[in-house]
């Protein structure tokens, strides 16, 4: 059974700094599209970033760039989020996805579709 578990998350304030980590169980490796997703009650899911293991590169939507970075530790199966410079607007449950391994693809992208496991998320709440 594939697990995805999220932390690191908690409350900081404007300007603060988190790093959230996701690793990954039951999952032969983390060699696919791994991505960070956000979501607000009431809002639709957004894409934050992701990490493309084939071809070692990251990704971020307009929501992360400039401020998070995407990191890996493939021996731990884990991805980590350290975002940067928060700010209010960054409140959310956050949640990291997985595309199956074995599924080929031709590259990641922040189409929620693409992925097939989620984590239960974990709460980052920045105050002012």
């Amino acid at each position: 059974q594939v697990r995805l578990v999220e932390s690191g998350g908690g409350s900081v304030q404007t300007g603060g700094s988190l790093r959230l980590s996701c690793t990954a169980s039951g999952l032969a490796n983390i060699r696919t599209c791994m991505g960070w997703f956000r979501q607000v009650p009431g809002r639709a899911r957004e894409g934050v970033g992701f990490f493309d293991s084939v071809g070692g590169t990251t990704h971020f939507s307009d929501v992360g760039k400039d401020r998070f970075t995407i990191s890996h530790d493939m021996a731990k199966r884990t991805m980590y989020l350290q975002m940067t410079n928060l700010n209010p607007e960054d409140t959310a449950t956050y949640y990291c996805a997985a595309r199956n391994p074995l599924y080929n693809i031709d590259s990641c992208t922040l189409l929620q579709n693409l992925y097939n496991y989620w984590g239960q998320g974990t709460q980052v709440t920045v105050s002012s």
